[in-house]
């Protein structure tokens, strides 16, 4: 077994990999601003073998990131929807619909490739790490 074929190497370099093809994404969601009727695009994070959906939720809890169980079907719900008071119509999905119908906001684009470049260069720095922990292990360093 090579030791670059190690589990958590592998992860991490899928985890860049997905990071590059996720900025690409957001590029041409940026470039595509002014085309009237786009959509913007996005990728699903990979799953690692723990997923939200393997994380232990409370009985009876909402489903949604607030960790609260709904003990009464009397209770308000916590996320409105798109008909709940204070929903904004012309919003779908976090995007601003244009009259041109061109869904990408640019500010939060720019913010995603931000975060993203943030989160590339963590798992780039971790594998580096990680391969000069394998050497000093074996004595190359």
């Amino acid at each position: 077994m090579s030791v670059t074929d190690l589990p958590i190497l592998s992860m991490l370099r899928t985890r860049m990999q997905w990071h590059q093809t996720r900025q690409k994404l957001l590029a041409e969601n940026v470039a595509n601003a002014d085309l009237p009727g786009f959509k913007p695009r996005d990728l699903a994070s990979p799953s690692f073998g723990v997923g939200t959906s393997d994380l232990a939720q409370p009985s009876g809890s909402t489903g949604g990131n607030s960790g609260l169980a709904v003990t009464s079907p009397a209770h308000t719900a916590l996320n409105g929807g798109p008909e709940g008071p204070g929903a904004e119509p012309r919003r779908f999905n976090g995007f601003e619909i244009r009259p041109s119908g061109n869904g990408v906001n640019l500010e939060e684009e720019m913010m995603k490739a931000g975060d993203n470049q943030a989160d590339y260069q963590l798992a780039a720095t971790m594998y580096q790490k990680s391969l000069d922990k394998l050497k000093i292990a074996i004595g190359k360093r």
